[in-house]
């Protein structure tokens, strides 16, 4: 990505030092487990499966009953079987449910090798519908078992084309407990790799009809660009206009004030204005964590965990989980969620939720539902363990020590806010050292979903952290040292000889999930709904310590960033600002616009800029320029988003494809380049996410957006410009697309269809339809739609009706039409993965007709017509695998 700031060869040469190869050869290594050799070719190391320190750290903890303890640990050390779920709003999902059920099951019955497992493959039974799957079968004897080749090249081609998604089976959960509608507005606030965000997906678009959108949208984000990038790869085989995807860090995740200002009735009668902030139904906030409920998929974590790891990241998830919250609207669900065991990234975090909250969030009691997922309850109580020592208490830990292990990872109902007159100080400057540090772990601590290589000195972060907070007075330690003091009732209670914190609160409703209970990975749900708004005074706190992290960040990238003061940015702080107990707005909206001008000026004047309403008080802030990192009007590196208003060229798109006026074009085409001449492709969005394009551009694009959208239509070079259109229509686009179109479409027999994905181009004299080659040649020249016509027979010279009304089972691909000839432009995998599903949903009958029907002199014409004719009259611009 350009414009970054480049990184020095000393810090390059550190960086290359730090991570490790766990596959590589290491002469050096001294191996107590058997003898040594000089052999160069022998066999590489394999992953130690054991760490004294961990078995120490859980037996203590007591998550696993003593008599359990043996079958957990040994079922660590086993791979972790492999699993997958289908996607539901994929048109061929009742084929492949009935191809698992009746082919792959009854097939795969003889590779049975577990006896934790008595099928092969089996459906999950806690997810709804027989939608996920369970393997017996690890993801390398997937790849090594000869007998299992062809369920493996099944696996890796439906994931491809989307319409499965290869997932491990704990990491479907979260999104079950969130409770999504199809209008609900939902943020996943660190979602790469995407396989959540896909799931999320599935659920909004499941009860769409073809041709209509959903009323909601997901917007999914995540801090790292390269694992931006991944999530687009990861959604856009969903092909789903009602997703945005965003670069931020989670904890610092941006506010928007919203243009509405109309009033709102409540059920219970009183009215209020609603807050102009974004804010959503649903947040997915699964945390970056230490990862150790991923050691059966990532085992390098065996030698690489330590009690450090957890207690290094726990600030920082508290503040994205509060930021979440914050962002959550009144009445609103948030998940949290982690793949780690630990009970200081768990059940701390969410004490820690609850304590600041104050009595705002209330942690949802889920026992009742997914009744047949197997889940322990959380942890009323649990230890730290730092330097070696394990400390029960706050008052425990050493003063040089207090500035690393906070109060907030402690049972008892104690935090560093507990005593508002003398933390507050003391608290900000904790927070600020803690985020820091996290972001440094973000993307390198987050091992889920893939296997995830993570820096050395990570593991020691909480030396890192001392040696940068040895530096400062012991007046902060002071006051730490008060807070500690003032104990809460369940510390008081048990502060005789046990020397045990209980939590008070209901932690025993947030359920972890352990591998022994149905030969899984581990993972750790917590589900909270908002009652009420946030205090102010949480909330400003918090501002206060997003805003000196974001100065910080900013002084490291000024030359970078190059801030642009919007009118619109200050004009919202003049607008909201909302009360602890209510919201009211304050000010009126024609009053501001008159207003704008005087404001911009002294915020120039001063050099200082007011500072988005990161929550839902609407607190006005202040910080310096430098450090206006997420507020800027342009982003460097990223491609604009522009809305595309062309109405000549969107009619000419109309007139010639025949749209419907019932599509709506106008307002939902979106494109990421601003020179409409260079244009190469046009993205639809749906209504949700124009309404949140045009919120982004009025307060000065504060969403840093790398994706969005569907890809509908794409640019076109025709060689002799016989096309009078100048843009084609796109594959990802088509389904939500056919319905309205009615020019430029051919409806073709089951052979035809089927001859045009194995050639990919078939001259007009060369199809078995005659009447179909006549028709094919008569359509304009340019892109067209061909409709595979399932009712009509295979015998050459039957009638077709093109009466067909669009559903979700109806079969399509764009093509192209030339001079003396049709092409497809549908990529070879798709091709390929169309004409297996055609084999699976019409059986082998109309194939053998296929067969009798086709002669020897009919493939080699259509064969030579392929070299010969392919690229006739057209190039096209970034084809799809062509």
């Amino acid at each position: 990505m350009g414009g970054g700031q480049k990184r020095g060869r000393t810090q390059r040469r550190h960086f290359k030092q730090n991570r490790d190869n766990v596959w590589k050869h290491n002469p050096k290594k001294t191996h107590t487990d058997g003898p040594t050799t000089d052999d160069p070719n022998r066999s590489w190391e394999t992953f130690a499966n054991q760490n004294p320190g961990f078995e120490e750290y859980y037996k203590e903890q007591g998550i696993v009953p003593e008599d359990e303890w043996e079958e957990f640990l040994s079922l660590l050390r086993k791979p972790l079987p492999a699993a997958f779920r289908i996607n539901a709003s994929s048109q061929f999902f009742p084929d492949i449910l009935s191809q698992l059920g009746n082919d792959f099951m009854k097939s795969l019955e003889a590779e049975v090798n577990d006896e934790h497992e008595i099928e092969a493959i089996r459906p999950l039974p806690w997810y709804p519908g027989n939608l996920a799957w369970h393997l017996n079968f690890s993801r390398m004897q997937l790849r090594k078992n000869q007998a299992l080749e062809r369920f493996h090249e099944f696996l890796k081609q439906e994931n491809e084309v989307g319409n499965i998604t290869r997932q491990e089976a704990v990491s479907m959960v979260p999104p079950l407990f969130l409770d999504v509608l199809p209008n609900h507005c939902i943020l996943d606030m660190c979602a790469a790799p995407g396989s959540k965000t896909f799931q999320l997906l599935e659920i909004i678009h499941q009860s769409t009809k073809p041709g209509l959108l959903p009323n909601g949208l997901i917007i999914a984000n995540d801090v790292d660009v390269q694992r931006c990038n991944l999530l687009i790869h990861q959604t856009k085989r969903m092909c789903s206009a009602n997703l945005i995807v965003t670069n931020h860090e989670a904890q610092h995740f941006p506010s928007c004030a919203l243009t509405m200002d109309h009033m709102e009735t409540f059920k219970g009668g009183q009215e209020e204005l609603k807050a102009n902030i974004l804010q959503f139904d649903r947040v997915l906030c699964d945390v970056p964590c230490s990862g150790d409920g991923t050691l059966r998929k990532a085992p390098d974590i065996w030698r690489k965990w330590n009690a450090g790891m957890g207690n290094g990241i726990h600030r920082l998830q508290v503040e994205i989980a509060m930021r979440g919250i914050a962002l959550l609207k009144v009445g609103g669900r948030m998940v949290y969620s982690t793949c780690s065991m630990n009970p200081v990234e768990d059940e701390a975090v969410v004490a820690e939720i609850l304590r600041r909250s104050g009595g705002s969030v209330e942690l949802v009691d889920v026992s009742s539902e997914l009744p047949e997922l197997i889940r322990r309850p959380g942890l009323k109580t649990w230890k730290v363990k730092d330097k070696g020592l394990w400390l029960t208490s706050y008052k425990d830990v050493p003063i040089h020590r207090r500035s690393v292990i906070s109060p907030s990872m402690f049972p008892s109902n104690q935090s560093c806010r507990g005593s508002p007159v003398s933390c507050d100080g003391a608290q900000e400057e904790v927070e600020v050292l803690g985020t820091n540090t996290g972001k440094e772990n973000i993307t390198n601590l987050r091992m889920r979903d893939q296997d995830y290589k993570s820096k050395e000195h990570e593991t020691h972060c909480g030396d890192s952290r001392n040696n940068k907070v040895q530096t400062d007075t012991g007046e902060t330690a002071k006051k730490l040292e008060e807070v500690s003091s003032n104990k809460s009732p369940a510390a008081e209670e048990l502060d005789g000889d046990s020397k045990v914190e209980f939590s008070t609160f209901p932690l025993e409703r947030c359920m972890r999930i352990l591998p022994h209970d149905q030969n899984s990975g581990a993972f750790f749900i917590s589900v909270l709904q908002k009652l009420s708004h946030l205090h102010a005074s949480d909330t400003k706190q918090s501002n206060n310590i997003r805003n000196k992290v974001s100065a910080a960040v900013g002084e490291n990238h000024k030359d970078e960033l190059k801030a642009e003061i919007k009118p619109s940015e200050d004009l919202h702080h003049q607008t909201v600002a909302e009360a602890a107990s209510s919201a009211k707005l304050i000010g009126d909206q024609s009053k501001e616009n008159s207003n704008t001008n005087n404001m911009c000026s002294k915020v120039r004047d001063s050099k200082e800029v007011v500072a988005c309403g990161e929550g839902e008080t609407g607190q006005v802030g202040k910080k310096n320029v430098k450090g206006k990192l997420q507020i800027q009007g342009k982003w460097r590196g990223v491609d604009p988003v522009v809305l595309f208003t062309d109405e000549t060229t969107i009619n000419s798109i109309r007139s010639f494809y025949g749209i419907n006026e019932c599509f709506a074009l106008d307002g939902h085409l979106v494109t990421r380049n601003n020179d409409a001449n260079h244009m190469k492709r046009i993205y639809y969005v749906s209504k949700s996410v124009h309404d949140i394009l045009q919120l982004n551009f009025s307060v000065g694009q504060r969403l840093k957006i790398t994706s969005l959208g569907l890809k509908i239509f794409e640019r076109q070079k025709p060689k002799d410009d016989s096309s009078p259109c100048l843009f084609r229509l796109s594959s990802e686009g088509l389904p939500l697309l056919l319905p309205y179109i009615s020019k430029q479409i051919l409806y073709a027999s089951f052979v035809d269809f089927q001859h045009l994905l194995q050639y990919r181009t078939v001259k007009f004299a060369d199809f078995v339809d005659a009447s179909f080659g006549e028709k094919a040649s008569n359509l304009m020249s340019g892109c067209c739609v061909v409709v595979l016509n399932e009712d009509c027979a295979l015998v050459a010279g039957n009638q077709i009706t093109d009466n067909i009304v669009a559903d979700a089972s109806t079969i399509a691909i764009v093509c192209w039409k030339g001079k003396t000839n049709v092409s497809i432009l549908v990529s070879p995998l798709d091709a390929k993965e169309l004409l297996e599903r055609l084999a699976v949903r019409f059986g082998s009958e109309r194939g053998t007709l296929l067969e009798e029907n086709e002669t020897n002199s009919e493939i080699d014409t259509i064969k030579n017509s392929e070299d010969a004719e392919s690229t006739d009259d057209f190039e096209m611009a970034d084809q799809e695998g062509l």
